[in-house]
């Protein structure tokens, strides 16, 4: 079966991303903890979050994938930007643990010609800070397409950062499709071998979910611009090859394509389920 959703607005609460993920054929999706431009959070609602809980359970959903606003940066060469982002991610985790056992992905961040080792330094340091032992959400480094001084375009960046981490039990990557293939990495022509290469330098077992984009750029632009599902650079070919690979069974993907409504994200979900052989 193929766990597949999409980003749902966060503007009406909780229980009612559940539901209208339900609407569009849905079993799982992403939302922004707080606004994804600027870093303002909506008042904590628990009842809100125990009542999307319930609807989860009741049909049988996959987990879910938090996204961290884009304004985060851990590595940033501004210690005021650098203070905010781990004091927001880390409020992001504990306000998590109302819906336990979900997925909380954010973007590793740009070391703004720091130098990559000091980038990789400061987002570990950060991670070893925020992370706690007991804690029930897995914190996702993504996949990137490697715009400017962006950590984590090859696979060895985020092992780095992955590496430098203490609670290794709390940490994962979310791989975007898109990002990878912006970076270079074929997933149209050699998509078992980029994977092999994924499972070589970081382990399949460090997958926990897909973005699932088309790109609007070639082969290695680093450009990091999506597109609709068969409509840009890596095709409705390579799609059937991505939502049948055996590395990503299981994994809960999620739809991150240009769409004036949530039913352009239900065409596409539909769309890829049909996929599945």
């Amino acid at each position: 079966m193929l766990h597949i959703g999409c980003h749902l607005s966060n503007s009406k609460g909780y229980l009612a991303m559940g539901k209208e993920a339900l609407r569009i054929g849905a079993d799982t999706f992403a939302f922004f903890t707080r606004n994804p431009r600027g870093g303002s959070v909506k008042p904590l609602d628990v009842e809100d979050m125990k009542a999307l809980v319930n609807l989860l359970e009741e049909n049988h959903f996959s987990k879910l994938v938090a996204h961290a606003p884009y304004t985060y940066n851990l590595c940033s060469d501004k210690e005021n930007t650098r203070e905010f982002a781990h004091r927001a991610m880390k409020e992001d985790l504990e306000r998590m643990e109302y819906l336990p056992g979900n997925y909380y992905n954010f973007h590793p961040g740009s070391h703004m010609k720091q130098g990559l080792e000091a980038g990789i330094e400061m987002i570990s340091e950060a991670l070893n800070d925020i992370l706690w032992e007991d804690m029930h959400t897995t914190v996702l480094l993504e996949t990137m397409a490697g715009k400017g001084t962006e950590v984590g375009r090859p696979f060895e960046e985020i092992e780095s950062i992955i590496e430098k981490v203490n609670i290794k039990d709390h940490i994962g990557v979310c791989l975007d499709t898109c990002h990878i293939h912006d970076a270079g990495y074929d997933d149209v022509n050699a998509l078992d071998e980029v994977m092999d290469e994924f499972d070589r330098v970081i382990g399949l077992d460090r997958l926990k979910a897909v973005h699932i984009n088309d790109s609007k750029n070639p082969l290695g632009s680093h450009k990091d611009r999506h597109e609709k599902i068969g409509e840009g650079y890596i095709g409705l070919e390579a799609f059937r090859k991505i939502v049948n690979h055996p590395a990503f069974s299981g994994l809960p993907f999620i739809l991150e394509t240009p769409q004036e409504s949530n039913d352009g994200y239900a065409e596409e979900i539909k769309l890829l389920r049909s996929f599945v052989k």
